[in-house]
């Protein structure tokens, strides 16, 4: 049986599955559409990862840089963040977040802190100093004995440590602040951003969340000509008892 609408009382109709399916993938569909957006190709945000995890130090990419450097660790450090200036991953690889081999920061002759890191272990290795890797929510940097710590650059920051040298790893939970950790994000997330890709990030989120709405409305599918989201069936189901009555009082008038 079919209501004045034309669509069957129970409130299901072949229309309303497409919305159902649409409803429930709702989540995956804009964890989709920001990750197409921010990685384009997601295989590098894997490689990231994976070099995170275990960097690919590379001595031999920087021999020549490491046999014009002196071979105390700290004038290292500063010859090297000299060497390779600071910049956002989007302004040098056109994504939010990636962890870049030796050849790629060398070619480039730029990069943010994993940049600088790698290039700086790297050294080490090749002067065979002893050094760690150590990472943060918000930065990547290399220790080394007697080196002086800081806001960011200190053991209770970081949640991971490796040591390529003699492969020992940890992980613990890191000491930080979340405010400093969000606003730390958000500079080098946002702001640097492309206008085209934040144009089409933000564009594909609002027709999604249109289409959400449209499909949860309490409007019935034939005047609408779109399905509804299951969610809105009992609020129509509950509105259309509460007609009934009236329109039986008004037959009997």
């Amino acid at each position: 049986m079919t209501d004045r609408y034309g669509a069957p009382k129970n409130g299901v109709s072949r229309r309303s599955r497409p919305a159902r399916i649409f409803c429930a993938l709702f989540p995956v569909l804009v964890a989709l559409w920001i990750l197409i957006v921010l990685y384009p190709n997601p295989l590098r945000l894997a490689a990231s990862v994976q070099r995170l995890a275990d960097p690919s130090v590379d001595p031999g990419a920087v021999q020549t840089l490491a046999e014009t450097l002196p071979s105390e660790p700290s004038a290292i450090e500063r010859a090297v963040l000299d060497s390779v200036p600071y910049s956002y991953d989007w302004e040098v690889h056109a994504m939010p977040w990636y962890f870049p081999t030796v050849d790629e920061v060398l070619e480039n002759g730029q990069g943010d802190c994993k940049a600088r890191a790698i290039v700086l272990a790297s050294v080490f290795e090749a002067k065979g100093i002893p050094y760690r890797i150590r990472s943060s929510p918000m930065h990547v940097w290399v220790d080394y004995d007697g080196k002086g710590e800081n806001a960011i650059e200190n053991p209770e920051a970081g949640f991971y440590e490796v040591a390529p040298q003699t492969g020992a790893r940890s992980l613990r939970l890191p000491g930080i602040d979340l405010a400093e950790f969000a606003d730390a994000f958000w500079q080098g997330f946002w702001p640097p951003m492309p206008i085209a890709r934040k144009a089409l990030l933000v564009s594909g989120l609002v027709i999604l969340a249109a289409i959400r709405v449209m499909w949860t409305r309490t409007g019935r599918p034939a005047r609408s000509g779109l399905p509804r989201c299951a969610a809105s069936q009992p609020l129509i189901d509950r509105a259309e008892e509460h007609q009934r009555p009236s329109q039986e009082e008004s037959r009997l008038a």
